[in-house]
């Protein structure tokens, strides 16, 4: 086991070369960009400035659990579904310390984050090079939380204290601070209890931007447990290195994902947020498959659209069978119940895309969230109604996940004698023909097909 000495990481960062026993990382023919927050501090951007609309998927064990054969089965999955975000941790929950990685390494000795294993590191950094060949990004996270400390469930061990997560931080940084494609995720599904895991996240951060060249260098967020109102935000929102916040909304079904992104939409200083971890797909809901069955396809698509009309920068999705990679041999977690690369062709990764697909379809950085376009009752429940246009008013969409008959308010909608209507099918991905409508101050418009599970967004353009 070859270690990685913290004297000898701070003499490379001082000569500034990327630790590895100063092996570059072999970046030819990648042409990915950093990314960056954008100027309205609303969205993520590439750095040319072009909107980025984030499409994450939770590969937690990915780095633990996958050799890069099966790695790039399931990057190419993801690429061709429209993914555009990986979020994975290094030092993984399921005994991520002490059961080595699918290459055989362990990424430390004796539990001392002084002793970090380079073929380890190696391992990593062979991960990160293919998703920007796939021209993917990776929500990187150093460590899942119970690195910090236990609660219900993780296994350890507590190794973390301020000291040695400002050095593992500089280390990180420095390492992969040639990479464009990771956006770093602290926090590892756990909320801290008080000041001193807050310090210990804060000096995480420091270190990782030390390690790069600063915290204009690095995009960072953090990742927490459900709450009732914020993320990362309760902590860290008016932390420089915050770059925009996450949100867990937990596993049960339906819920108010748009109120918790709202919340957070509405702080000062502005800045990004995004449901890093909502209800997987195929997982037993509210943690009970005897009473409430498991989350299908239909459950998973009003959550994204809930949450992208919120405001919110993009969409994670997560699959119960993916995120833990669970496969022959292996025990699976709470009942997860098809092998993972069967697990991959599940409806609602593929419905995921479409998405993207239609935020795609108009101008991205100048979206609003606006409730106000929908008139009369609109119920908090499984039969919620979402809104979200350009802030000039020259395109809307309205979202309605039984295809209910939709009262629409076009006040604040651009068109001087009419607007050009169609429908989109969240199901398929599949624009309907537009269609002339006369501008009045209210407009009625029914969906195509109505029911449970019959979503479908209205389209209005400027005429």
């Amino acid at each position: 086991m070859k270690k990685i000495y913290w004297p000898f990481l701070l003499l490379l960062t001082v000569m500034n070369i990327p630790a590895g026993y100063g092996q570059k990382i072999n970046r030819k023919n990648v042409k990915m960009q950093q990314l960056r927050v954008s100027d309205n501090r609303r969205f993520l951007v590439y750095a040319d400035g072009k909107p980025f609309f984030y499409l994450g998927d939770t590969a937690w064990e990915l780095l633990h659990r996958l050799t890069l054969k099966d790695a790039e089965i399931y990057m190419d999955n993801r690429r061709s579904k429209g993914f555009t975000v990986l979020q994975t941790v290094i030092l993984a929950e399921l005994d991520g310390i002490n059961e080595p990685n699918a290459l055989g390494h362990k990424p430390m000795e004796n539990n001392n984050v002084s002793e970090l294993n380079e073929d380890y590191f190696k391992d990593i950094d062979a991960f990160v090079q293919l998703a920007a060949k796939k021209n993917l990004y990776m929500g990187l996270l150093p460590l899942w939380g119970d690195k910090v400390f236990k609660s219900t469930w993780g296994k350890g061990p507590e190794i973390f204290n301020v000291q040695n997560a400002k050095e593992y931080g500089k280390f990180l940084g420095n390492r992969y601070k040639s990479q464009p494609n990771i956006i770093w995720i602290l926090g590892g599904d756990r909320n801290p209890r008080g000041e001193k895991d807050v310090a210990i996240w804060r000096a995480l951060a420091e270190g990782i931007a030390e390690g790069a060249g600063g915290n204009d260098k690095v995009l960072m967020t953090f990742h927490p447990q459900p709450k009732e109102n914020g993320g990362s935000s309760t902590w860290f929102h008016n932390d420089e290195w915050l770059d925009f916040n996450m949100l867990q909304t937990g596993h049960c079904r339906d819920g108010s994902n748009y109120d918790k992104i709202s919340y957070d939409y509405n702080l000062k200083p502005t800045k990004p947020v995004v449901d890093g971890e909502p209800l997987y797909e195929d997982h037993p809901v509210c943690f009970d498959a005897k009473k409430n069955g498991f989350s299908t396809a239909d459950d998973i698509r009003k959550l994204a659209y809930w949450q992208v009309f919120a405001g919110a920068l993009g969409h994670t999705y997560g699959c119960h069978d993916i995120w833990q990679f669970y496969a022959p041999g292996r025990e699976p977690i709470n009942l997860a119940r098809h092998y993972w690369k069967e697990a991959m062709d599940l409806p609602g990764s593929q419905q995921m895309g479409y998405v993207k697909k239609l935020i795609q379809s108009q101008s991205m950085l100048d979206r609003i969230p606006d409730q106000g376009l929908i008139l009369g009752d609109n119920p908090k429940d499984g039969a919620h109604c979402s809104a979200t246009r350009a802030n000039d008013g020259h395109y809307a969409f309205i979202y309605t996940p039984t295809g209910r008959k939709l009262n629409v308010n076009t006040a604040h909608l651009k068109g001087k004698q009419f607007f050009k209507a169609k429908w989109f099918n969240p199901r398929n991905g599949v624009f309907s023909m537009a269609f002339k409508i006369d501008k009045k101050p209210q407009l009625t418009f029914t969906p195509p097909t109505s029911g449970d599970a019959l979503d479908w967004v209205l389209i209005l353009e400027a005429g």
